[in-house]
């Protein structure tokens, strides 16, 4: 007899809800915060160059400029690749809308290849088709943090003449056959949202290896500006000259502060990431109602997401119910993504349903169990129970 969830009635697994993911903020953050406070800087000082220095060494590249969000940091991207208007830009309908949306903001026009099926990583196979004069750069995503097969997309992008864009931005810490993300693309995007790795509160970087294309970024992020009000001072000038349409896309010193205590922690928190994420695997090892993540051997995913897909056909319900039921006991799963291309402002410019049928098959199964660096053991331990309660409630 299997125990009622419940959605039905039953007693629920726990007594508060788990985030599927959220910030980790201690005392030391706090000081560093407190510290750029009492300092002379609140917005652009000192401490920015210091997080890039630490950041950069960090991702192994010789760049690394912070701005405001992960959404920045990939316009920023799209900007200095020289996406413009009649460009393509291929990347992976599995995604945060941001990844193509940066195409948009450039007056380009994303193009969506569909996904392998084990790994749901956008597939080098599919998205070598779909290049045409047109293409100007390739954006893969390290999915969950998993990264893609960075080798195939950096030997089109080099055939092809096109400026690789890695969306990491859920891979912060992840390694490919050995080799930090960071170091892999021509151009790596991060976030530093309070569910990431580590966290400003709301943050991004762009890294790359190029000089050329750091200083196009790090333009770009204060109005296209020459010069910034930090070099003016050093240099006792008041002369800048505006040479592109840039943003207001500066980090602040106070979240820098915040960005250098974190950092420290990253690979602690990481390496806790993929405990969870075994004892996750351990646990729903052969489960008849579940299909796990895929790990290639060449990859060390950064795990920022836990995604398992329900076999339907072995259940009486469908995913919104056992989403709902996993919900009832206090376990905050979540869903990513809705595929971009079906949202309303895709739809309108022509993009259809059914173009990207191993994504979109994908969606309709997927459930993202809670995966964060302060979960304990008893936590994962409530999320197994109330997994393996519900789908033996409705097992076929």
């Amino acid at each position: 007899m299997s125990e009622t969830p419940a959605i039905a009635g039953g007693t629920p697994v726990r007594a508060a809800m788990l985030p599927y993911g959220r910030q980790l903020v201690d005392d030391d953050d706090t000081r560093a915060v407190i510290d750029a406070l009492r300092s002379d800087y609140l917005t652009t000082g000192p401490r920015v160059a210091q997080f890039e220095a630490a950041f950069a060494a960090a991702v192994g590249a010789r760049h690394a400029i912070a701005v405001s969000n992960g959404t920045a940091a990939l316009h920023a991207a799209a900007f200095a690749a020289g996406i413009g208007p009649g460009d393509e830009a291929i990347t992976t309908p599995l995604t945060f809308a941001a990844t193509s949306n940066c195409v948009l903001y450039q007056g380009g026009s994303p193009v969506f290849a569909d996904v392998r099926a084990d790994t749901l990583n956008l597939d080098p196979a599919r998205v070598e088709p779909l290049i045409t004069p047109r293409t100007r750069a390739l954006i893969p995503v390290s999915y969950t943090g998993l990264p893609p097969d960075m080798d195939a997309f950096r030997d089109l992008a080099d055939r092809h003449c096109l400026v690789l864009i890695h969306d990491a931005a859920h891979a912060l810490g992840a390694r490919y056959r050995g080799r930090a993300i960071g170091t892999l693309a021509t151009m790596t995007a991060f976030s530093l949202h309070p569910v990431k790795h580590v966290t400003t509160g709301e943050g991004g970087v762009v890294a790359t290896d190029d000089d050329n294309l750091a200083a196009k970024v790090r333009a770009f992020r204060s109005h296209g500006m020459t010069r910034d009000s930090g070099q003016r001072e050093r240099v006792g000038s008041w002369f800048y000259e505006i040479t592109a349409l840039g943003y207001n896309y500066r980090l602040t010193d106070i979240q820098c502060a915040l960005g250098l205590s974190q950092l420290a922690k990253l690979d602690r928190w990481v390496a806790r990431r993929r405990e969870i994420s075994s004892l996750y695997a351990s646990a729903f090892a052969g489960h008849p109602c579940l299909e796990l993540p895929t790990v290639p051997g060449e990859c060390e995913p950064a795990w920022h997401l836990y995604v398992v897909r329900l076999r339907l056909d072995r259940l009486t319900a469908d995913r919104a119910t056992i989403f709902a039921a996993l919900r009832a006991e206090n376990i905050g799963v979540n869903v990513h993504y809705i595929p971009v291309p079906w949202h309303p402002l895709y739809a309108r410019a022509g993009y259809r349903r059914g173009s990207w049928p191993i994504a979109e098959a994908a969606y309709e199964r997927m459930v993202t169990l809670p995966l964060w660096p302060g979960m304990t053991d008893a936590d994962v331990d409530d999320v197994v129970r109330a997994v393996n309660k519900v789908l033996a409630f409705y097992a076929r």
